[in-house]
């Protein structure tokens, strides 16, 4: 299981995961549920992804976040 540390955002441990994978899109599509489409924009920075979307990322991959001591709130 990975461990996020939240000094960067959520979107660029995505993409990392996403970039070191090595997995298509087309694969990942049918292994998360995630449409293809979005998962190039995303990977493009052309758009976001949807909290449900970004949940079956996290998933497949298995990230977690942890909430830092330091941390806000």
């Amino acid at each position: 299981m990975y461990y996020m540390r939240m000094r960067k955002p959520i979107t660029d441990t995505l993409l990392r995961t996403i970039s070191e994978s090595g997995m298509s899109f087309k694969a990942l599509e049918k292994a998360t549920g995630v449409k293809r489409q979005s998962l190039m924009k995303f990977a493009r920075r052309e758009q976001t992804l949807r909290g449900d979307f970004m949940d079956a990322l996290a998933a497949y991959f298995s990230l977690v976040l942890v909430k830092s001591k330091k941390g806000k709130g």
